[in-house]
């Protein structure tokens, strides 16, 4: 018999097998000798109240085999089969290059940076030397922006695909399987690359293939339809091309609106990144005094506010993480943020953004489409420009943030280039500013300790999402007016984080082989 059992157990005996099935037995009266075993499928903390609790969901085997299950991916050698090009090896690139093997066909993968393991010598040169090569860095090169910012893969998109697949192919690739089941799963930097790694080398074996340090330039097209694409002096023909490129890749934007090709600004949010003591949160979140426990993962929180009608939201938290530099040219101030696979860091990072709506752009209406991309990087460049003009991101402490005070000193933080004491208000946009100084007076009252000095804002937190958007038909996924073009992913604006993407690769491969 197999059934489907709820539970809930402290921290210590949810971290222990034999732990479970003394429970199981206690609650629900299975016989010890009859249990054969269970598996999890579901586990989450409930941390509202003390004794904190982990609910699980089991399957639960009596008197039967436990069956585990395998997932196998249906890869076909494409060696000689229909090509389709890629343009970007981020979640979407690599998981339209999976589905368009397994349907028989041939992905040609185009990528402006460097191989997994090649971007680490260009993302130490940012700290290292201050130097930002604008082909590869924490943006772009293979995996995408993914690899190295952390690998959160909580996604509320379940409408748009198969979430368990994308799991399962990452568990297949080398992931943890407790991804499967974990409420929030997180793969972690330092393991991402092994997985990317893993990924391609299985694409290369069944026929496909890669061209890093290859940036893609323009575009041949012909009669409304995509006919091939240039790479610096290369031509490469296609008649079918997805456009995988990121929420940054700023050229790509240039060049579509350069030719004519329909793109439309659209909303995003911009704001900072802060950061605590990771202990202090921890305190907060699990109402303890001294060090969590040994059974619970580093805590980490979810807020959002409405403040004169703008959405104001923790994004990306990392517990236990590092702020990184991600900005993708020469002058300009971009931070996002990433956890190791142990969230064992001291700080717990988070960024903390405003919505910003179209109507935010009307002083920059001369670059029509581009009128929120421009919006955007005119941020980045005052955040360089009012700092050192380096790498050093301007930053404040939070309370000081609240009190438009300039921080006489700044804490102890993460961010490798360093820091240089400003006033944030003089930089961020009015509103964003305004958002965010209110906020944080009613963050601090739901999280008693949040709204302190001990904190540290840095700016700029600008790459949450694309601000422009690439149209598509709703039922075929081309672009309106050029048959082959598929864009894809959080470049084009439909997906927002790893897995939301890897399933929008999938949904324009789909509409590649059906439209073949």
């Amino acid at each position: 018999m197999r059934k489907i059992i709820e539970l809930t157990a402290l921290p210590q005996q949810a971290a222990s097998d034999e732990s479970i099935r003394l429970l199981l037995h206690k609650n629900f009266g299975f016989n010890p000798a009859e249990l054969n075993g269970f598996k999890l499928i579901k586990k989450s903390i409930d941390a509202r109240r003390n004794p904190i609790k982990i609910n699980l969901q089991l399957e639960v085997f009596i008197n039967e085999i436990v069956e585990h299950g395998t997932f196998e991916l249906q890869l076909k050698n494409v060696e000689h089969a229909t090509e389709v090009a890629i343009i970007g090896s981020g979640p979407a690139g690599l998981f339209a290059a999976i589905a368009l093997i397994e349907q028989g066909y041939k992905p040609v993968i185009f990528e402006r940076g460097k191989a997994v393991r090649e971007r680490r010598r260009d993302l130490a040169d940012i700290t290292r030397h201050n130097t930002i090569n604008p082909e590869s860095n924490y943006c772009f090169g293979e995996g995408g922006a993914g690899t190295y910012s952390d690998g959160k893969l909580y996604t509320r998109s379940s409408k748009r695909g198969d979430v368990m697949r994308i799991l399962n192919i990452l568990v297949f690739f080398g992931a943890d399987p407790n991804i499967l089941y974990e409420a929030h799963p997180h793969i972690g930097t330092n393991k991402l690359p092994q997985i990317i790694t893993a990924m391609r080398e299985q694409l290369l074996a069944c026929g496909a293939v890669f061209h890093f340090n290859t940036k893609v330039t323009d575009f041949k097209i012909k009669n409304n339809g995509i006919h091939g694409l240039y790479a610096g002096n290369d031509f490469y023909a296609f008649e079918k091309i997805i456009l995988a490129t990121g929420h940054s890749a700023r050229d790509i934007f240039e060049l579509l609106n350069r030719k004519g090709i329909l793109i439309e600004s659209k909303p995003f949010a911009l704001g900072v990144r802060i950061e605590h003591p990771q202990a202090l949160i921890d305190a907060i979140q699990y109402k303890c005094t001294g060090s969590r426990s040994e059974f619970l993962p580093a805590s980490s929180y979810s807020l959002v506010q409405q403040i004169a009608g703008r959405g104001v939201f923790s994004f990306c938290m990392c517990p236990g993480g590092i702020i990184a530099p991600a900005m993708t040219a020469p002058g300009e101030i971009v931070v996002n943020g990433w956890s190791p696979s142990k969230r064992n860091n001291p700080f717990a990072n988070s960024g903390m953004v405003v919505s910003v709506q179209t109507d935010d752009f009307i002083p920059f209406h001369k670059h029509g489409a581009l009128a929120g991309m421009t919006f955007q990087q005119s941020v980045e460049q005052a955040c360089f420009e009012m700092g050192n003009k380096t790498l050093e991101a301007p930053a404040q402490r939070m309370v000081d943030f609240v009190n438009k005070k300039v921080s006489q000193s700044l804490p102890k933080n993460s961010y490798l280039p360093g820091t240089v004491s400003r006033n944030l208000h003089d930089i961020l946009p009015g509103f964003v500013s305004y958002g965010l100084k209110e906020s944080f007076k009613l963050f601090g009252s739901k999280m008693k300790g949040y709204l302190t000095n001990e904190a540290i804002l840095l700016g700029t937190e600008s790459r949450t999402s694309s601000p422009v958007k690439i149209p598509r038909n709703k039922e075929t996924f081309e672009h309106p007016q050029i048959k082959g073009l598929y864009p894809c992913a959080e470049g084009a604006g439909y997906a927002g984080g790893i897995v939301s993407a890897a399933m929008d690769g999938e949904n324009c491969a789909a509409a590649v082989v059906l439209a073949s």
